[in-house]
């Protein structure tokens, strides 16, 4: 089968087009004919190992020291149709249309995959194309998670910093499905997207910080990790919660910290990806209370230019990857 290999850590060029074998499924596992993949911030940030020092070790010891040779094939989020199953698969069958997170196990870069059956894997919404269901996975499990963790009831008012990628814009609509009212932060070529999606309030970052406005929030959602920690905390109202997406050590010592001696909570944890989650995501999708946002499709072909756009920054919500399939294949 067609993969994309990582043949070591680096620049985008070091993801190479190979044919290697074809994953078989084991005894509960299940075998997937992937269509269309997601590429996120966390990829590119794996490829080139461009990882906090906490995790610097266990990564190394999982992917590989010097290349990633036990993890070779990068890609966690995914769509596709089950080719085969297992022995004692019991909740899928050939055929079923499904979308997917494979973990730290990867392997979403190529035309099959092979994942536990009780992994975070459900039938994917009727009313998306494979591509769209392929950028359901990362943004809705994360935003899910983290609106969780902050309590998000209706009447609160959220603010979501880097609400106009893949998490973010899930953020947006997930918190108005609760019932809240959202203020979404991000670039200026952003803002009409993020009004498209349900924001109430729109903030330009580059035109104007929200910690020195007199504006105040029962949560903020700080999904890229850059609002000032002190300033933030200000701009939050008692017993608020401060969602970080993406902290540093020193945020999550100060967070701790602050937990402790007040009453505002500070929350970093990492999402959970499990089923029930997606299929919430699912009903809400069908529903038509929720989307996801694609900006842009490459074919597989052209994943190193996916990686480049990635790292741009200025991507709005998610850029999937489309994997087409030989006759023989």
């Amino acid at each position: 089968m067609k993969a994309i290999v990582c043949t070591k850590y680096g620049s985008p060029d070091v993801l190479k087009l190979k044919e290697v074998e074809k994953p078989v499924p084991k005894k509960n596992e299940v075998q997937i004919r992937i269509y269309a993949t997601e590429v996120t911030v966390g990829d590119c940030e794996v490829r080139r190992f461009d990882v906090p020092v906490l995790f610097w070790l266990f990564l190394r010891i999982h992917m590989g020291l010097r290349k990633p040779a036990r993890r070779p094939i990068p890609g966690m989020y995914l769509a596709g149709e089950i080719e085969t199953t297992g022995k004692g698969v019991t909740l899928f069958r050939k055929g079923d249309p499904v979308f997917a997170a494979t973990g730290m196990v990867f392997g979403g870069y190529a035309e099959y995959v092979c994942m536990p059956e009780g992994g975070a894997l459900a039938i994917k919404p009727v009313n998306l194309t494979y591509e769209e269901a392929a950028a359901v996975p990362i943004g809705g499990l994360n935003a899910l998670h983290f609106l969780r963790k902050g309590n998000v009831q209706r009447g609160d008012k959220i603010l979501i910093n880097g609400a106009g990628g893949s998490i973010g814009t899930f953020a947006v609509q997930l918190a108005k499905s609760f019932g809240a009212e959202v203020t979404g932060v991000d670039s200026t070529s952003k803002m009409d997207m993020l009004r498209s999606i349900g924001a109430d309030h729109v903030i330009d970052y580059t035109q104007e910080d929200f910690t020195r406005s007199a504006e105040s929030y029962d949560v903020i959602f700080d999904i890229i990790g850059k609002s000032p920690f002190s300033r933030s905390l200000n701009s939050l109202n008692q017993n608020g919660h401060y969602l970080l997406g993406n902290p540093g050590l020193p945020q999550i010592l100060r967070g701790l910290w602050t937990s402790m001696i007040s009453n505002k909570k500070v929350i970093s944890a990492f999402a959970e990806e499990k089923t029930e989650d997606l299929v919430f995501l699912k009903e809400l999708i069908e529903a038509g209370k929720i989307r996801p946002v694609i900006d842009r499709c490459y074919p597989l072909e052209q994943i190193s230019e996916a990686h480049r756009y990635v790292e741009e920054g200025q991507k709005k919500g998610s850029v999937v990857i489309t994997v087409k399939h030989n006759q023989e294949t």
